[in-house]
């Protein structure tokens, strides 16, 4: 069962405290994750950030949304129980709660007044919102990483446009740039000085496994448009063979046909295949041929520097 939007949470979350009891969030997640009928790979799933799991985050902001609408009130820390207005409103029997049938109450209204949302006036107008499937199911965590998937995307694509428009040279030195940052190689001009060396047998360079090479890495980059198919992979293979080496590492700003991609898993050479989007995502992650324009810290509240200790 895929996982429930958070709107799709509140409903259950709000009946789940309908008892009147107080309850953890931890308690919360259980019980809901059990009423989703969800399982444990389902519960692990994590944001694109892999700071917390999808589950929890949507948990955590449904029961955020029915606390400012007033149908859910923190007891203590970590703990809510349901409020007389929220009773009230289960006894209405609702089929769904979500950020429009919210707007009825003052106290949501004013917190989405702030964002530039139009309120909800009337009890058609929360019928026909409630009958909207929008993104805006999305939890504002959500919302910040799709964006942020969305360029991170366009960067990408930006990027391996760039490299096709440049010299097969500026290729194998971007290549080698990118190895150094990851921590191959010594420095940068030990690496630079490798390239281009070899020439023999499809290796386009050397580099060092680490600092102190103790092993080396055989390269072999390609500025291809067309497909990489398996003859490449098996002439590369025959030149680590020539020079009794186990490492290679194979990189084009294309694709690997999957003739080639089975290859490289069977031969007893450890050749790492590294693609176009591959490539490129690594230039990002780091930091070759990109700058940052803009960085933004998601804070929360320190609930330990709010804890007095009598």
């Amino acid at each position: 069962m895929p996982i429930p939007d958070f709107e799709s949470i509140m409903l259950p979350l709000l009946k789940f405290a309908n008892d009147g009891k107080e309850y953890s969030l931890r308690e919360t997640r259980e019980a809901l994750a059990k009423v989703f009928k969800l399982r444990a790979a389902e519960r692990k799933t994590l944001l694109p950030s892999g700071q917390q799991s999808v589950f929890d985050n949507r948990v955590g902001w449904a029961l955020t949304y029915l606390r400012k609408a007033g149908l859910l009130e923190t007891t203590r820390r970590g703990y809510y129980r349901i409020t007389e207005r929220g009773q009230v409103m289960l006894r209405q029997n609702p089929s769904w709660i979500n950020q429009g049938f919210l707007q009825q109450f003052p106290e949501f209204v004013e917190l989405k007044r702030a964002k530039g949302i139009k309120p909800i006036q009337n009890a058609a107008q929360v019928e026909a919102s409630q009958a909207e499937a929008s993104d805006a199911a999305q939890t504002p965590e959500e919302v910040i990483e799709a964006a942020y998937q969305k360029l991170r995307q366009a960067l990408e694509d930006e990027l391996l446009q760039m490299i096709k428009e440049r010299s097969p040279e500026f290729f194998e030195r971007l290549v080698i740039d990118l190895l150094v940052n990851m921590g191959y190689g010594g420095t940068r001009e030990d690496a630079g000085a490798a390239i281009g060396g070899a020439g023999d047998g499809g290796i386009d360079g050397i580099i060092k496994e680490d600092r102190l090479g103790l092993d080396i890495v055989y390269v072999q980059a390609k500025r291809w448009a067309g497909v990489v198919g398996r003859p490449e992979i098996q002439k590369f293979a025959g030149a680590l063979q020539g020079r009794r080496a186990k490492k290679g590492i194979f990189l084009t700003t294309s694709d690997f046909s999957k003739d080639a991609l089975d290859y490289a898993k069977q031969i007893d050479s450890r050749i790492v295949l590294i693609d176009g989007h591959t490539l490129a995502q690594l230039m990002i992650d780091h930091n070759v041929g990109v700058a940052v324009t803009a960085t933004y810290e998601l804070k929360r509240v320190d609930s330990d520097y709010f804890t007095e200790v009598s």
